[in-house]
């Protein structure tokens, strides 16, 4: 109950800090902010009133969308969340979303005559060994040579960018297009699209079980347990017979599979290519999805829904009220910084 009070809270300041900020630029906050829930959620009452009357059961395209966005928060989120159970805080999701989607996308082009219940999985499964690869090298270097994490990832981001930057404008090119872009990938590694929906696709599902994979690890396995004693305190882990070093590799290994997937999904489920640098940031707003969610998969679930609801919610809001989108990242921002003091207040 004590993390449910701080995370409201924390949102409540973070939406009247914003609304201070739009009043103080001439706008309504009321108005804006009616805007932005309709932008990511649609118009409810209609909705409803519709389903009551009607019978008319199609969700508004908005939710879609919003959970659509959603997905590669949720994974990457998760893979915040593993990291810092283990005391690691892994700024590297976003390196780890990029190569994982990049080595998706070569699977998903350069494998053919393949049917989809096998192409699917082995091309995610090219994600999660590309994103792990990442991960495992920042967790080498700090369980052999005491590195710290969060510089090693954030070095290893800038990596990840100009590495497939280079791969997407030159060896892997589509020769046929003047886009910086991979070929477009088989229609077997398509994942299935929900019908009367082209922005939705089963990625979100395979999000949520992987979501009960990380609940499930960290509260009825050993690896889990592990993960979390040496969260708690390394030297005492230590003691206890636990394997340090190897369970801060297998952590950061995890970690890295997991924003991996999330890239695979985005490209077999949403572009069907690799485009360079498609990511607007993922990797570093799942921090406050992570966060926000009190490192619980449940709480993940719905901080992702919530930021992706953000992020689809401002383009609508910039539109219909001409309120610059840049508000979502303010309120995004402020709950990273009181999660983070609190994060690390913990720590001390």
């Amino acid at each position: 109950m004590r993390s449910l009070r701080f995370t409201l809270g924390s949102l409540t300041l973070a939406f009247m800090l914003a609304a201070l900020i739009i009043l103080a630029t001439g706008g309504s906050p009321i108005t804006v902010f009616s805007a932005l829930f309709k932008g990511a959620f649609g118009n409810l009452y209609a909705f409803g009133y519709s389903l009551i009357v009607y019978r008319h059961y199609e969700p508004p395209i908005e939710i879609f969308r919003t959970l659509n966005r959603a997905t590669p928060l949720l994974l990457c989120g998760l893979a915040v969340a593993v990291g810092l159970r283990a005391g690691l805080f892994n700024i590297g999701a976003e390196g780890q979303l990029l190569v994982g989607a990049l080595a998706a996308a070569w699977v998903g082009y350069a494998f053919k005559g393949i049917p989809a219940l096998l192409h699917i999985p082995l091309a995610m499964l090219a994600g999660a060994v590309a994103g792990g690869v990442w991960g495992y090298i920042p967790g080498l270097l700090k369980a052999w040579r005491g590195a710290h994490e969060v510089i090693i990832t954030i070095m290893m981001n800038y990596v990840a960018i100009r590495l497939t930057q280079y791969l997407v404008n030159h060896p892997l090119k589509d020769p046929n297009t003047l886009n910086t872009a991979t070929p477009f990938i088989q229609p077997s590694a398509q994942l299935w699209v929900i019908e009367k929906s082209s922005v939705f696709s089963i990625g979100f599902f395979i999000a949520i079980l992987l979501a009960a994979g990380y609940a499930f690890l960290m509260r009825r396995m050993s690896l889990g347990f592990c993960i979390r004693a040496v969260g708690q305190g390394a030297e005492a882990a230590r003691s206890a017979g636990i394997p340090v070093a190897r369970t801060l590799i297998i952590t950061m290994c995890l970690s890295g599979a997991l924003a991996g997937i999330g890239g695979a999904i985005e490209i077999l489920g949403l572009y069907h290519r690799f485009y360079d640098q498609f990511s607007s940031g993922v990797g570093f707003d799942s921090i406050a999805v992570a966060l926000l969610g009190g490192l619980n998969a449940p709480g993940i679930v719905l901080s992702a829904v919530l930021f992706g609801g953000l992020n689809t919610g401002a383009e609508q809001m910039q539109i219909e009220t001409g309120t610059p989108l840049q508000i979502a990242g303010v309120i995004q921002a402020i709950v990273i910084l009181l999660f983070g003091a609190r994060y690390l207040k913990r720590r001390a």
